[in-house]
């Protein structure tokens, strides 16, 4: 084993580790691999870099392009209302409806955006069917997952396995050439779904409301008089906040109620200073001279005006740039002219320390502020809200022509007249030029670290097949289960694919996976096809836990699930899944070239 081997394993380990113990964000985490690949002297600079420019990544970014245009337009937007009017019949209609609905669309359109659209949707039908969240959100999720692999623009898996594949002399999947076995395992899928999942899903867990109404109970008075310390101090430099952790959220003085403050803003004698602070804390305060508690509330709730200000519910997505940074360092209130008062992260609420807490993806945030810098966050993709939703008028002169763009990329890709690399940038582009979207607009629908996170991941393949570490590790499978058929070893396979998809990013163990069953199938003397078919369906198929996947995470706060949950749920679904697709993946990509 020649000493890059080594480095190549070594790097990979560590690289492992970094997902798992989700020291940094996916998509720092893959750039550092990437880099230590290339000081390591494993890759050269143009070698690592060469993610950047992968028909992968760059096929990634033109659907994002595509599927921002779709959404714009309203069209699929305006279905709200048609939704919500059957799916609050029932809840088994309701679970119907909405998978089937994630499902379809999930096939055409990246499935974080199809799971950010049904959310306020499912949510307003929940509330006026009286249905736990945690007993539909779960299996929106999971339907989005099926309908993802059913085509090869449905997730960016498929995408980077069909990609990184044909640059190692395998032919590229077609549009539609795996949406058989897909369909098939779908069908089982979604019988598991409508069947069994409700037998299992939580029914007596309460609705996220007391995490809205335990923030609202915090938020107090606090009268300052002269004998207060912080009279003439900064908001950032009083005992309030660097003893105390309190969040201003707004100050009336001299009958004026001011929310648009900064740091640097003073404290001033008579100032009533609306602020969230947990009991414990107030106790403390009541021994403080100059500072009397009131407990008027301003805000009460999310209907109730106070100079525009509401209280909203929303998440953080996958690829928010608010991931990673505390709202400390974001400077949050002062850029975004918004207060978080509450965070519900990984089933833990926390309504206090909230501008030192690390923001993640599926954290759930309450933040008072006003509807058009909530809009502004949204536009952005920083945040999606999860309150109320409102119908969206349809621009049919933006939405015929997106309609149509989005259909031709698909059927010029299905029928081979080009690759979809070529269809989609061109279609990326005729959404510019026929002013469907705005430059500016597509740059912000790209989901920058998603492509920094495939670009990233992509050298560890490279590194692998380079070395002739996906030689070995195909060597050792071969030792291994030589004895056994080709139908086992794809099985073993995908279990290993999607337990290892569970701990580490998708994209990550597509991109490990990749050349080394590209290598076992040539050692085997058998097709690639269905081991890669494999690797794509182990890599999206995933539900046993939140982390998962993005739309589970996504998921994950508004349904007020638990971790147990989704291994409760999950589980018997992925174990069906892979016993379902070891005989369906064979039967429609024989192993015999």
């Amino acid at each position: 084993m020649n000493i890059d081997l080594i480095i190549t394993f070594a790097i990979i380990i560590v690289g492992v580790f970094l997902f798992v113990r989700d020291y940094f964000t996916i998509d720092t985490t893959s750039i550092l691999i990437m880099a230590m690949f290339i000081v390591a002297g494993v890759l050269t600079p143009e070698e690592g870099f060469s993610g950047f420019n992968h028909p992968a990544t760059l096929t990634l970014g033109c659907i994002f392009v595509l599927s921002a245009g779709i959404f714009k337009s309203g069209i699929l937007d305006n279905l709200s209302y048609s939704i919500i009017r059957i799916a609050k019949v029932n809840y088994v209609m309701a679970l119907i409806i909405f998978c089937l609905i994630s499902g379809v669309f999930s096939a055409f359109i990246n499935d974080t955006a199809v799971v950010a659209l049904l959310l306020p949707i499912a949510l307003t039908v929940c509330k006026e069917a009286n249905i736990k969240p945690s007993r539909l959100l779960m299996p929106i999720s999971f339907a989005a997952l099926f309908g993802g692999t059913c085509t090869l623009i449905g997730t960016s898996t498929n995408i980077l396995v069909s990609s990184y594949s044909k640059k190692y002399g395998v032919e590229a999947f077609g549009m539609f050439e795996f949406s058989l076995a897909a369909l098939c395992l779908m069908a089982i899928g979604f019988t598991y779904l409508f069947v069994f999942s409700p037998l299992l899903l939580p029914k007596k867990r309460e609705v996220e409301e007391d995490f809205t109404i335990n923030a609202e109970n915090y938020i107090t008075e606090l009268i300052i008089s002269d004998e207060c310390k912080d009279v003439g101090k900064s908001i950032a430099n009083s005992d309030l906040v660097k003893e105390y952790n309190i969040n201003i959220l707004s100050i009336l003085r001299g009958g004026i109620l001011i929310h648009e403050f900064s740091s640097e803003t003073k404290i001033f004698k008579g100032d009533t200073l609306k602020v969230i602070a947990i009991p414990k804390t107030l106790n403390r305060l009541l021994d403080v001279d100059g500072i009397k508690i009131s407990g008027a509330q301003l805000v009460t709730s999310g209907n109730e005006d106070s100079q525009g200000y509401h209280i909203y519910e929303v998440i953080i997505p996958f690829g928010s740039d608010l991931m990673g940074n505390s709202l400390k360092e974001l400077h949050f209130r002062r850029r975004f002219n918004c207060s978080v008062i509450a965070i519900r992260q990984r089933g833990e609420v926390m309504y206090d320390k909230l501008s030192l807490v690390n923001l993640k993806e599926g954290d759930m945030l309450l933040i008072i502020g006003k509807e058009e810098d909530i809009k502004q966050l949204e536009v952005k993709n920083r945040i999606v809200r999860l309150t109320e939703h409102e119908k969206k008028r349809v621009d049919l002169k933006k939405a015929i022509p997106a309609i149509i763009i989005g259909v031709l990329v698909v059927l010029t890709a299905a029928l081979n007249i080009t690759t979809i690399l070529i269809s989609g940038m061109v279609g990326a582009l005729l959404m510019i030029l026929l002013g469907i979207l705005k430059p500016k607009e597509a740059y912000q629908a790209v989901e920058w670290k998603v492509i920094f996170m495939v670009a990233g991941v992509l050298s560890m393949g490279t590194a692998l097949e380079k070395t002739g570490g996906a030689q070995l590790i195909a060597d050792g499978i071969q030792a291994s289960l030589g004895q056994y058929n080709a139908h086992v070893t794809l099985s073993v396979l995908y279990l290993v694919t999607f337990l290892s998809t569970n701990l580490i990013s998708s994209k990550a163990t597509a991109a490990l996976m990749t050349p080394v069953v590209i290598s076992l199938a040539a050692l085997m003397g058998v097709s690639e096809r269905p081991f890669l078919v494999a690797v794509m369906f182990a890599c999206s198929l995933t539900f046993m836990t939140p982390m998962s996947y993005p739309t589970n995470t996504m998921v994950y706060a508004p349904g007020n699930y638990k971790f147990s949950d989704f291994l409760k749920v999950g589980t018997p679904l992925n174990i069906i899944i892979w016993l379902a697709a070891s005989f369906i993946i064979p039967y429609f990509f024989p192993f015999a070239k």
